[in-house]
């Protein structure tokens, strides 16, 4: 199998046109892709803002064949902030999916071999968010390295009203317990589709951020957390598909206010 180049890649990002076949690489070499890939929309003028994890809700891996967390970049043409409603265009996406999800918003770089406590140190804020998530390759029957070459299957992210972590929790133990006891009701319209709980994600989106600040500084050439980064840590419920003129309701449980996104 061939293996498409990171300039085809961002070309049928750019076109939300599907894929003609698999990445045909390995995890690692992927992850190697997809940092070319980076640097290229970057040189492009397009500014990172964060990361997007992904494939952290265990209950969905059996779905996609996809058995542990994978991650990607987040973009200023790609996230949008909001106050509990937002409108986002699906414009040149392929197959785009919905998924709501928790926010955080760094204000420092964490220190190595970080704690739980030590991670929330460097979070200012928590949201809800709306990460609208897309595969090029048809039918999302992907391999994990497809998942990684292809942008982290990132598309765009709603990110809904952002609250002060000391508002949720004193210690990493309070915060987590808060935000893992919480549920999300997902409406499509005034109907209910699915409910969710912020447990599924790695057992709570603390314990996701921790997997992934490890699995970044894993990986060579990754460019660690920064002060302002924004990083989604992973669906509450399964992807649900999505399209122009539809509005839906993440109708999470506190600390997190409920988030509406309307499409175009």
């Amino acid at each position: 199998m061939n293996t498409l180049t990171p300039e085809q890649i961002v070309s049928h990002w750019d076109r939300g046109s599907p894929w003609p076949q698999g990445c045909g690489l390995d995890l690692p070499a992927a992850y190697e892709r997809a940092l070319t890939v980076r640097q290229l929309r970057i040189a492009r003028g397009e500014r990172p803002m964060g990361y997007k994890i992904g494939f952290t809700n265990r209950n969905i891996w059996p779905r996609y064949q996809v058995f542990a967390p994978i991650w990607g970049t987040v973009w200023n043409t790609t996230v949008v902030f909001c106050e509990g409603e937002g409108t986002v265009s699906l414009s040149a996406t392929n197959e785009p999916r919905l998924e709501p999800e928790a926010v955080f918003g760094m204000s420092a770089t964490p220190a190595a071999n970080a704690s739980l406590d030590d991670l929330l140190r460097c979070v200012e804020w928590v949201a809800p968010g709306f990460e609208i998530v897309q595969s090029h390759m048809p039918g999302w029957l992907f391999t994990a390295p497809d998942t990684v070459a292809d942008c982290g299957l990132h598309a765009r992210l709603l990110v809904g009203t952002r609250v002060p972590v000391a508002l949720v929790g004193h210690d990493a133990g309070e915060f987590e317990q808060r935000l893992a006891r919480a549920r999300v009701t997902l409406k499509r319209g005034n109907e209910a589709v699915e409910t969710g709980v912020g447990a599924n994600v790695l057992d709570g989106p603390l314990h996701a951020l921790h997997h992934f600040l490890q699995a970044l500084r894993d990986c060579p050439g990754a460019t660690d957390l920064q002060p302002g980064d924004v990083i989604t840590t992973g669906t509450w419920t399964d992807a649900w598909p999505v399209q122009a003129g539809q509005q839906w309701t993440a109708e999470f449980d506190a600390p997190l206010s409920p988030l509406r996104i309307i499409f175009t």
